[in-house]
């Protein structure tokens, strides 16, 4: 048994569920910091910051941790693990929520300043699998790969500067921008990428701090001789998306259906009429054989409500908790996340605290459909204005736009020309072979709400671009005419997209085998491909999209 209890410094945001089953996946017992007057006498504390900046450091104040939290790292001989955000509050200041003279001070530990990443250089936030290149020898990272990825999803980052390059302890590379990404001096370490979403890798970093502390051999990291023109790339990812209801037997099950119908065409021994819903596995189950099969995140979709609101949505709630003890990948949920007033009682959740009920319950990122095309239409509505009051600006205020997820489900308008199209909609040409049912070689994406069954007027180009502007930091890109095909991604959709915002694309809809991710990546800068039906039904692994990535030169994490 281990001889001490790992001190977890929960400030009340973001998905600390994860880091808490990470911990005791490698044997450890937990015990909560609600007091300052804890802090001194912690043997270790882990810190994991999930949120923005600014909150962070606001409700540390509040509590009343900060000054005991400078005080209990000042030595730099009592153990510390810091995680992303955690990193980040060590330096001097950030500028998330405040900019130069207005930057918000952080602890100060570490010199310092976190700033934004170049959104004219690259998509931002960085979110996926990344390298390291290791600066020190630490037993931290004792039983780690040099060359194993590990889970990044961040918007700022610290800067290498010569005050403060005998803290790194690891850099990453991304689109040509060096950054630190962990951190040790003595027994403070932190990491810029998150242990509890990296996979195994991610587990054996955290057991090598914890046995660090345990033989006490943490401050024993050592310098190295770094080559500075080696560098790290970022990954493209595969997704697997679970659609996720109840079926006429009250049990949640993961269907999925051709063009949103998931129920069988007959019912046994019925020659007409449909059947029950497709059954494709139990949640839980099917997410944890992706995670063993590579999955490099996992997206719980909630296609149905399964009570009145999204509040009582306990089997969901559940579905999370279960899920985040056993896979330890990012999980994304999404599906009716948005205000709600309770038709007895008349009590109204914002929002945001209904997305706060599923980041407590595992999820790291939220997804939102029909929600973010209002949004989008107040804010054309409002002249630009931003109200500061939609659903993606308060859960990006607290939680950082890396948390934010937007996922639009448009189809396809097919015109004969440009011209007969209202200017405010984005209109491409198309590809011979991708031409319209009557040889149409113009289309617009136009956005649909409810699950596709409700039209709006506006582009799916649009959407995302408002979506950018109003704080979300990701947009799964959907196409109700490819859904279920097996015919490919929509190319032309991906590339309209893509190259209208910064923020990472994630396609979704029409995968069917190998080679459409080999596509998607090589034809469109979209940073992640999405696919569910050919995974459930195990047409095709994991592993053999991958490989396939891997001979076509697009990198892919082992």
């Amino acid at each position: 048994m281990p001889s001490f209890k790992v001190s977890l410094l929960d400030y009340g945001a973001g998905n600390v569920r994860s880091v808490r089953n990470a911990i005791i996946a490698c044997g450890y017992e937990i015990e909560d910091i609600t007091e300052p007057s804890q802090i001194p006498l912690a043997k270790a504390i882990v810190f994991p910051g999930v949120g923005s900046y600014g909150s962070a450091m606001k409700v540390l104040k509040e509590k009343g941790f900060d000054a005991p939290l400078r005080e209990y790292l000042s030595g730099r001989d009592k153990p510390f693990l810091g995680i992303c955000l955690g990193m980040q509050t060590l330096f001097e200041s950030s500028d998330e929520h405040g900019e130069g003279v207005d930057a918000i001070p952080g602890l100060g530990v570490i010199p310092g300043r976190v700033i934004k990443f170049d959104e004219s250089k690259m998509a931002v936030p960085h979110i996926g699998w990344n390298g390291r290149i290791l600066h020190q020898d630490s037993p931290v990272l004792k039983y780690v790969s040099a060359d194993d990825d590990v889970y990044f999803v961040h918007s700022y980052f610290a800067p290498i500067t010569d005050e403060n390059k005998e803290w790194i302890l690891t850099s990453t590379t991304y689109s040509g921008q060096s950054f630190i990404s962990g951190v040790q001096r003595g027994c403070i370490v932190a990491t810029q990428f998150h242990p509890e979403k990296s996979g195994q890798t991610g587990l054996q970093v955290l057991k090598g701090f914890l046995e660090g502390v345990e033989n006490g051999t943490l401050d024993s990291a050592k310098q190295l001789d770094v080559d500075p023109n080696i560098g790290t790339e970022l990954v493209k990812r595969i997704v697997v998306a679970l659609d996720v209801r109840t079926n006429d037997h009250g049990d949640l099950v993961v269907t999925k259906g051709d063009q949103y119908d998931v129920r069988e065409n007959h019912r046994e021994g019925v020659s007409e009429g449909r059947g029950g819903v497709r059954n494709l596995g139990k949640p839980v189950a099917l997410a944890a054989r992706y995670y063993m099969e590579g999955a490099d995140e996992i997206a719980f979709l909630n296609i149905t409500s399964f009570r009145q609101g999204v509040v009582e949505d306990m089997p969901m709630l559940q579905v999370l908790e279960e899920a985040s003890k056993s896979i330890f990948v990012p999980l994304t949920v999404g599906g009716g996340i948005r205000s709600y007033t309770d038709p007895v009682s008349g009590q109204t959740w914002s929002a945001l605290e209904v997305a706060n009920r599923y980041f407590r319950a595992g999820a790291d990122k939220i997804s939102l459909g029909s929600d973010a095309v209002s949004a989008a239409e107040e804010l054309i509505a409002n002249g630009g204005e931003k109200s500061g009051g939609t659903s993606i600006e308060t859960i990006s205020h607290a939680y950082g736009a890396q948390a934010v997820v937007i996922s639009i489900d448009p189809k396809r308008v097919y015109v004969a020309d440009k011209a007969s199209v209202d200017s405010k909609h984005y209109v491409v040409e198309l590809d011979e072979n991708d031409a319209g049912p009557n040889g149409e070689r113009f289309c617009w994406w136009q956005c649909t709400v409810k699950g596709g069954r409700e039209e709006r007027d506006i582009c799916a180009v649009t959407v995302a671009k408002a979506c950018q502007k109003l704080g979300a930091g990701e947009i799964m890109l959907n196409c109700i005419d490819m859904d279920g095909q097996g015919k490919g991604y929509d190319l032309a959709l991906m590339n309209a997209v893509s190259g209208a915002v910064s923020i990472p694309v994630i396609a979704s809809s029409g995968a069917g085998n190998e080679s459409h991710f080999v596509q998607v990546f090589e034809k469109t800068s979209v940073q992640a491909a999405l696919a569910a039906g050919m995974f459930h039904r195990k047409e095709v692994e994991i592993e053999s999209c991958k490989s396939a990535m891997r001979d076509a030169g697009i990198p892919a994490r082992k």
